[in-house]
Order: C-alpha cells, then sequence, then structure tokens
C-alpha cells in the first residue's frame, strides 16, 4: 500500500509545476485588486504615473470621504439595491414555479415545453426587437423595465428543475394525503428542501443584477434612475465630472488626480456585492453539482 501512495519522481515534478502556475495565476488576478485598492486609499496627487505598487504613498480616507459626498453615487446604490433586491426575489420565485411545473412527468408534453425553454438559451430576437417589444410594453424609463425582460433565465429554470427531480416523490405525496394543494406543496415542502440550489441561483441573479448596466443605459433616461454601474461607467470610461463632484474643491482635486477617485469608486460600488458571497458560498458547490446531475 505505501509503495502505491509514494509519489515519483515525476509525480513531484508534476506537483511543483502545479504549484507555481497556480500561484502565478493567483497573482496574475490578486495584482490588480491590491494596486486598485492601494490607489483607492493614496492621497490625491501622490500617485507616480507609471508603475506597479501594493501600498500608498500616503494613506488616506478622503478619497472615500469625497465619494460619501456625491448624490449620483447613493442615489445609485439605492436604484440598485431595490433592482437587485426584487429582480432576485421575483426571478427566484417565478423561475422556481416554471422549475417545479417542468419536474413533474404528469405535466402535459414536459419534454416539448422544456425544449422550447432551451433553445431560447441559443437564439434571440436582438437588440433592436427587444428595444421595439419594450417600447411596445410602456417599459421605457420605468425601474420595472430592469427586471421584468429577464424574468426567468433558461438556464437557472432548467438547473432548478433537474435539482426537483432528485426530491424523494414520498415528500409531496405524504403533503397530498394531508391535503396539501400544488402550491402548498411547492411552497412548504418542496421550497425548504431546496436551499443549496435556490442559494446558488440567488447569487448567480445577485451578482447579475448588480453588475448590469446595458440595459439601464439603453432603456433609462432619467438620471435619477441610473443604477450605479451607469454612474460608475461614466466616470470611469467618460470622465463625467457632473457626476463626479458637486462641490467646486472636491472637483478641482478631482481634474488633479482622477485616478484615485475613480480606484475608489469601483471599490465603493463593488465591496458590498462580495460581502454577500461567504454566507452563500456553503451551498454553492451542493447547488451547482446536484442540479446538474440529471437532464
Amino acid at each position: 500500500m505505501s509503495r502505491i501512495l509514494k509519489k515519483t519522481m515525476g509525480d513531484k515534478l508534476f506537483d511543483i509545476i502545479n504549484y507555481i502556475f497556480m500561484f502565478i495565476f493567483c497573482l496574475t488576478i490578486l495584482l490588480p485588486f491590491i494596486h486598485l485598492l492601494a490607489q483607492s486609499f493614496d492621497k490625491v496627487g501622490n500617485i507616480s504615473a507609471e508603475g506597479l505598487y501594493i501600498w500608498p504613498e500616503e494613506f488616506t480616507f478622503d478619497n472615500y470621504k469625497m465619494i460619501a459626498k456625491n448624490r449620483y453615487i447613493w442615489n445609485g446604490y439605492y436604484n440598485t439595491l431595490l433592482r437587485t433586491i426584487v429582480g432576485t426575489g421575483m426571478s427566484l420565485f417565478f423561475t422556481s414555479m416554471g422549475a417545479y411545473a417542468l419536474s413533474k412527468k404528469r405535466f402535459p408534453n414536459r419534454t416539448f415545453w422544456t425544449m422550447v425553454v432551451v433553445f431560447t438559451m441559443f437564439f434571440s430576437g436582438g437588440l433592436i426587437p427587444s428595444f421595439l417589444w419594450i417600447k411596445k410594453l410602456g417599459l421605457l424609463d420605468k425601474r420595472m423595465v430592469l427586471i421584468l425582460p429577464g424574468l426567468i433565465g433558461a438556464y437557472n429554470l432548467v438547473l432548478i428543475r433537474n435539482f426537483f427531480q432528485q426530491i424523494p416523490g414520498e415528500l409531496e405525496e405524504s403533503a397530498r394525503i394531508d391535503g396539501a394543494k400544488d402550491f402548498t406543496v411547492f411552497w412548504r415542502i418542496i421550497l425548504p428542501v431546496s436551499k443549496p440550489i435556490l442559494a446558488t441561483v440567488a447569487l448567480w441573479l445577485a451578482v447579475g443584477h448588480w453588475n448590469a448596466w446595458f440595459d439601464c443605459l439603453i432603456y433609462i433616461r432619467d438620471t435619477k434612475k441610473y443604477v450605479v454601474q451607469v454612474i460608475l461607467q461614466r466616470i470611469i470610461l467618460q470622465g463625467t465630472q457632473q457626476m463626479m463632484m458637486d462641490d467646486t474643491m472636491v472637483q478641482k482635486e478631482y481634474e488633479s488626480r482622477p485616478e484615485v477617485i475613480k480606484a475608489a469608486c469601483i471599490y465603493f460600488t463593488t465591496i458590498p456585492i462580495l460581502c454577500i458571497y461567504p454566507f452563500l458560498q456553503k451551498y454553492f458547490v451542493k447547488g451547482v453539482f446536484i442540479g446538474s446531475l440529471k437532464g
């Protein structure tokens, strides 16, 4: 047995190469974040124009204090939180309902309707038909336009459907014997035992809503309804000073060294969604694994 477990020179060399590769790969991911973080905490005007560094030349919280004064950022936060909470909740609920129906063998033409759902994963009408459809529905410049068009995702529906098919039928049968109807079974029996897949899909939906900006850029005209990612996009890419600061003195500081303010904006708008992941991580692997077992 010891001979079987003993590693050969080739195995050790392979492990060393893997460790070196993973170390370099992790560095390529972490260094930009560290560089940006150091930049966000550096005093305006102290940063060298070129080079990589991992510690601020002069540590300060002034950059974040300036961002905290920006009404556009906080208004974007409100719109993004509203979109993320309402959109994730509605999408998860309606996607789960559709998945529950498709998971039942008694559902008429179940295979056909499943294929119709899968078909939408590979083909779509495109941007112009979508815009005309949204306009006909009267959703332009409405907050619900950021939620309703993508309310049910085909991939998420199939994944949850596959998970529901793994649930023992005896649970549902015992509930029906006690007089429970379909919705009661779905709400009180199926959903409570489906926390892994629901938490996984909820994480995907929340991250998707938080990071989304293109649909807001197309369908929303009122700046008061802009999500925080659109505000960030205008500050970072377009350098829109009106959306950066209203205070004249602060605006001059932004003009003198905009990179540090932009770096602080990126972290200011990214950290909240990163804080959610640790609470859902324990469900993530289990949910994806079980949800993808059965077609």
